[in-house]
């Protein structure tokens, strides 16, 4: 879903510019940690407040100049080998080094993301990041019509960034 028309006019910036300076620091973001280079953004729209099964999401508010939360959600396979190439080892079973690798690139992609909101990011804050796993849950954060949804397949599996944004 798109984010409310007013938050780009309030920014400056317009729905495509925002999303390829997100796509780009998410494929930065990718590329020096992950060691995935191939990151295809597949341009659909997705109802975020959807039912997500066998998923981890990773989340990290943001609160000054704007509010909102943004929301890494990948399944838990992709999560694995997503750990397992930070970490420089297998790693095949949910545990705290899984939460820890999830929370982080969160981390970095609302770091990233902060700097589009603000001129120097010094306005907002990040929360330290939150992490939800289970075989079935739903999250709902915000109206679909604030939050901006990006998909991306890598490695054959799909996973979601989503942000909410709210002016203060």
């Amino acid at each position: 879903m798109p984010l409310n028309p007013s938050v780009y006019d309030q920014l400056g910036i317009t729905e495509e510019e925002l999303v390829r300076h997100m796509h780009d620091d998410i494929q930065g973001i990718f590329t020096t940690m992950v060691g995935i280079e191939d990151l295809l953004h597949l341009p659909l729209q997705v109802d975020t407040r959807t039912h997500f099964s066998d998923c981890i999401t990773a989340m990290v508010g943001f609160a000054g100049i704007y509010n909102g939360l943004l929301c890494l959600h990948v399944p838990v396979k992709l999560a694995l080998t997503f750990t397992s190439r930070m970490l420089g080892m297998d790693v095949d079973e949910l545990n705290e080094d899984v939460n820890d690798a999830l929370g982080e690139i969160a981390n970095m992609i609302g770091g990233s993301f902060k700097h589009h909101l603000s001129r120097d990011g010094h306005e907002i804050k990040l929360s330290t990041p939150s992490v939800v796993t289970g075989k079935e849950y739903v999250i709902s954060s915000g109206s679909s019509a604030d939050t901006l949804s990006l998909m991306f397949d890598a490695e054959e599996e799909w996973f979601m960034v989503s942000v909410v944004i709210e002016p203060d």
